[in-house]
């Protein structure tokens, strides 16, 4: 029952993103949107509910099939990209070497802050 809380949570930040992103018709995913909302909101309260928790996790060990469909969509678009193959491939890239200096920054960070409490 924890983990269906929880997932009812995550889907209404979803719906929430979804309805921003139709009424001021913004090109952004409303999962990306609701999750920004769900990111504030969580540092407001300053905390992380167990339900949040275990459904986060459970939703992690099948993150490749969430992000699965939208990596097969871009094959159907192929058409469109051409001659953009470039400026696809420095951003992935940049921004695969982004992700990973900044998990190394927030471990660091995390890390220095576990030791300080012992």
């Amino acid at each position: 029952m924890v983990v269906l809380r929880g997932f009812l949570i995550l889907i209404l930040f979803f719906l929430l993103g979804e309805a921003v992103r139709v009424l001021l018709g913004l090109p952004v995913s409303g999962g990306v949107i609701g999750m920004l909302m769900i990111t504030a909101w969580l540092m407001l309260r300053g905390t992380i509910s167990t339900h949040i928790a275990q459904a986060s996790q459970a939703l992690i060990s099948v993150l490749v099939l969430l992000i699965m469909p939208g990596l097969a969509g871009v094959f159907f678009l192929a058409d469109q990209f051409s001659g953009q193959w470039l400026a696809f491939g420095v951003a992935l890239v940049l921004g695969t070497f982004l992700s990973v200096l900044t998990s190394l920054l927030l471990m660091r960070h995390a890390a220095d802050q576990d030791s300080g409490h012992e």
